[in-house]
């Protein structure tokens, strides 16, 4: 397999933004596959509790997931940084950087959650009938963050070294491993819900051994010397700086959540089911909006690196231009035939569930402009070296979240519970792009003065 680096500082921005962001899309859609692997094999061949039970950890999920992302993602911004502007020295020093801080995280990240997640099920209000089989499938999952860093960490080098093509490939032949295991401790063995998290954790550990042999082989601007592997106390400090609000970001996004699955969770095992098909069908669309927003992380971190600002505007009207197309065409598919995906989630009862699902997806389809505005512009901004101002953007997301998700609750209503996501989109949405004109005409010459340290 032949190295692929791409330098985003020169060329059309719209050429560049769509070829990066493709690979990226299918990526990230295969990367749903493991969960959503894990519902479809789990309710068609356990049951609807069963699949309930996935679905009442999917914000636990995304929380450690999320969480893992940003860190790698924030800890590789400097890494794009160093590439673009032509410093491999530098840059390999942020590799070995990112590496010693994600693995130290990463283990503080497995012991917490190992020990907190009874309690943490217990304030979401999980429903007795699943909460065994829930706790069972997200401690498996728990104890597999290491096998996420890895990968997640990898594929984050590589992007930022303008390579979203490979990561893909991997990711691919995962997702594959991850269904044939599903089916295999599943069916096979009946290990119910279970299973599929063991599945889940082997696929991951796979893509990610997969991308370090890569790395190896056919990448030799990352080979790390002894020199390398020393890197300063201020870049380790910066990387933080980075790191830690951008996953910080994730987790306010989840936290926000977890108050929405808690409200859900007060309404019954069967709209939990049906949430949880609905969101299944929501993530797999969506996954466009999270690759326009990693695009953007790497191509803005790139232009700054090389000193290109009027590119880096170019790059988010580009992106904003293509978020929108996307958003009109997504909705209108999500909110008249996506309802009808609910057959992959179940076998019995469809009917009892689809009309929810519907609900659902017509309420978020019709603000993916919104999220598509969340995404580029919140990673575009981390991209450029703020960290601290897209978190507050996070902030607002949990607010509008948690607030109509408590009047959800209060009501006991499932279309409130569903609504709690768009508020969050557009009140986020409307800050970021305040940030945007601020950040480009007031204080992108910071950028500049503030030399990042090797």
């Amino acid at each position: 397999m032949k190295s692929a680096q791409r330098d985003m500082t020169s060329g059309s921005p719209m050429k560049i933004i769509l070829g990066f962001t493709l690979p990226i899309f299918i990526g990230n859609v295969f990367q749903q596959f493991y969960n959503m692997a894990d519902a479809v094999i789990v309710g068609k061949f356990v049951g609807t509790n069963a699949l309930a039970a996935v679905g009442s950890t999917g914000t636990i999920m995304f929380l450690i997931y999320g969480f893992v992302v940003g860190m790698t993602a924030g800890f590789t911004v400097l890494t794009a940084q160093k590439f673009g502007a032509g410093d491999m020295k530098a840059m390999r020093r942020t590799v070995a950087g990112a590496a010693i801080l994600s693995l130290t995280v990463g283990v503080v990240l497995t012991v917490l959650f190992m020990a907190f997640m009874k309690p943490l099920l217990v304030l979401m209000n999980t429903p007795a009938d699943i909460f065994d089989e829930a706790y069972a499938y997200i401690m498996i999952i728990s104890g597999g963050i290491l096998a996420q860093m890895l990968y997640n960490l990898l594929a984050s080098i590589l992007r930022a070294l303008g390579d979203s093509r490979v990561p893909l490939y991997f990711l691919i032949l995962s997702a594959v491993l991850n269904i044939v295991l599903d089916l295999v401790f599943v069916i096979a063995f009946h290990m119910g819900a279970a299973g599929a998290a063991v599945a889940t954790v082997i696929s991951q550990g796979v893509s990610g051994l997969l991308c370090l042999v890569y790395i190896g082989a056919k990448v030799p601007v990352l080979h790390m010397t002894r020199e390398d592997w020393h890197p300063k106390g201020a870049l380790l400090r910066t990387q933080l700086q980075i790191g830690i609000p951008m996953a910080l970001q994730y987790s306010i996004t989840a936290i926000g959540t977890m108050m929405v699955q808690s409200s859900l969770n007060i309404l019954g095992s069967t709209l939990v089911a049906a949430y949880t098909a609905a969101g299944k069908i929501e993530q797999v669309v969506t996954q466009a909006y999270t690759a326009m927003g990693t695009t953007m992380a790497t191509y803005g971190a790139q232009n700054i690196g090389a000193g290109d600002v009027p590119r880096i505007r170019q790059g988010f009207k580009a992106c904003t231009i293509l978020g929108v197309i996307y958003s009109v065409i997504a909705a209108a598919l999500v909110m008249t035939v996506g309802k009808y995906m609910t057959y992959l989630f179940v076998s019995d009862d469809v009917q009892s569930i689809m009309g929810s699902v519907d609900i659902y997806l017509k309420c978020v389809g019709m603000f993916f402009i919104p999220l598509a505005v969340v995404n580029i512009y919140r990673n575009g901004i981390q991209g450029l070296g703020y960290g601290i101002l897209p978190m507050m953007a996070g902030v607002a997301e949990l607010v509008g979240r948690g607030v109509v998700a408590l009047i959800a609750a209060g009501q006991r209503s499932y279309l409130g519970v569903c609504m709690a996501s768009p508020a969050a989109w557009v009140l986020a949405g409307g800050l970021l792009i305040v940030m945007y004109y601020y950040i480009m005409n007031r204080s992108i010459k910071k950028i500049f003065r503030d030399k990042s340290p090797e």
